[in-house]
């Protein structure tokens, strides 16, 4: 993200010059959610801003106990920015949460873990500096309906681009016939892509607020869409995630629709992935590019690769953090759960990007989805790499084939690895292994995060029939 501030004076200086009325403070909690607490800008001076603001964290999910619940919001000022939404002017400043009871920063605090995992790359001596670019894809839908009720389960999602509209009469408006149709929305012009100019709204947003927008287009599903934003270290490419989630839910209400980050709504079509872009460097030199291999990566970067595979069912636990996740991850939806790694093939969990120089070869790992945490995804990936490259793990590649068209049989024949299929599958894998993430993760916070997945995701999806149940069993 773009800085607008580089210290406590020039924040002061920038919301006097902008008419600022009221500092918006925002956190992160376990789930990846966004929460805040908001000063006028008359309460606001240096001796807040440098020793924090309590608040409650026993009102956060799977946080503290009311009885130790007085916890101090650390504000960082450099990530300041206008927030485009409010009726008022208003600033919006990250924060990081502080244990007043431990003396240090909160162990379950998604962005402190996350500034953990930095400051090991550097003690671990590999590199300097881990460089994520996430992709995250969304829908936007014009309406959703929900019930959940004891004797109902019931979700209907609707956008004017589904092919389910070919015959719907329109009361104010006339039925175009323009839809792209299942896994028929790559790149068509308008009017089949409806979403253009909503689109071009939200990139605008994504720059006023600082981030560097590369691009924008119509993703393979209906009604979905994506914007390229640049890469950043690992704290920062994780902020970016937070605000371009937030300014696209938010430029879709707006316009009188909704949109969702959610893996897998519409079934038989593509889901939302968050393809994620890493490369590791140290004194400035790119520690994956090694000229002339295969897809120009180094074996460093097939260790790390190798890491993430050895690890990827734990992995998985914080990259595809519910279950919603496992239907996505499913062959022939461009979201692979097959373990290698491949230069251009999209079917293989990791592909090497093609024709990129030293600057910018890198590898994508393509399983992650936005229901993670960001931060909690980054660090889990980053985490797993390191220990790949520490052990000298190889991965099992390249592999340049289809692996769409390979069978469970030929899968298991080759040896190749896949990520878990559920949810308690990759929680049960983080119980079982998470020494590598010790040194950034806390026994409590790895025994609450399995415990709130379980009774939040789990256990409450295991126990509800669905409608598909009912028609394969009703009649047995």
């Amino acid at each position: 993200m773009g800085k607008f501030v580089n210290s406590v004076e020039e924040f002061f200086s920038f919301c006097k010059e902008n008419e600022i009325e009221f500092v918006d403070f925002r956190f992160t909690d376990i789930k990846g959610a966004w929460h805040h607490i908001t000063y006028t800008m008359k309460a606001v001076n240096e001796e807040m801003l440098k020793n924090g603001m309590p608040f409650d964290g026993s009102s956060i999910e799977a946080w503290q106990p009311i009885n130790k619940s007085d916890m101090i919001l650390k504000p960082e000022v450099e990530t300041a920015f206008i927030d485009p939404f409010t009726a008022d002017p208003t600033v919006i400043v990250f924060c990081d949460v502080y244990d007043i009871y431990k003396g240090q920063m909160y162990e379950k605090c998604p962005r402190s873990i996350a500034k953990k995992a930095l400051e090991y790359l550097k003690e671990s001596g590999i590199g300097d500096v881990a460089y994520f670019g996430p992709e995250n894809e969304f829908f936007i839908f014009d309406d959703v309906k929900i019930k959940d009720d004891i004797n109902i389960q019931y979700f209907e999602v609707d956008t004017e681009e589904g092919e389910w509209n070919t015959a719907t009469e329109y009361t104010e408006s006339y039925n175009t016939a323009h839809r792209p149709g299942t896994k028929g929305g790559y790149f068509p012009v308008p009017p089949v892509d409806s979403m253009m100019d909503l689109r071009a709204e939200i990139m605008k947003v994504l720059e006023e607020v600082g981030l560097e927008v590369t691009l924008g287009h119509h993703e393979v599903a209906q009604g979905q869409g994506e914007i390229g934003v640049k890469f950043g270290t690992l704290i920062e490419a994780a902020d970016n995630v937070q605000i371009l989630k937030y300014v696209v839910k938010n430029v879709a209400h707006i316009n009188g629709k909704t949109a969702t980050f959610m893996p897998k709504p519409l079934f038989g079509d593509n889901g939302n992935g968050m393809h994620t872009h890493m490369s590791i460097w140290k004194d400035g030199k790119n520690l994956f590019y090694k000229e002339g291999e295969y897809g120009n990566i180094s074996e460093i970067a097939k260790n790390f690769i190798g890491g993430i595979f050895h690890h990827a069912k734990a992995v998985a636990a914080l990259t595809n953090a519910t279950t919603n996740s496992y239907k996505r991850l499913i062959p022939g939806f461009e979201a692979p759960s097959i373990l290698t790694f491949s230069s251009q093939n999209r079917s293989a969990s990791c592909r090497i990007p093609f024709g990129a120089g030293e600057k910018s070869t890198r590898i994508e790992m393509r399983f992650p989805d936005s229901s993670a945490n960001p931060y909690l995804a980054f660090t889990a990936l980053l985490m797993a790499g390191l220990d790949g490259i520490k052990n000298k793990y190889e991965p099992v590649g390249p592999m340049d084939i289809d692996l769409f068209e390979l069978t469970l049989d030929e899968i298991r024949e080759k040896g190749i690895p896949q990520l878990p299929h559920t949810l308690r599958e990759a929680l049960e894998a983080l119980i079982a292994n998470n020494d590598f993430l010790k040194p950034v993760l806390t026994d409590e916070f790895i025994e609450t995060y399995q415990h709130y997945k379980f009774e939040t995701q789990v256990w409450p999806d295991e126990a509800r029939p669905t409608a598909y149940e009912f028609k394969s069993t009703y009649s047995c």
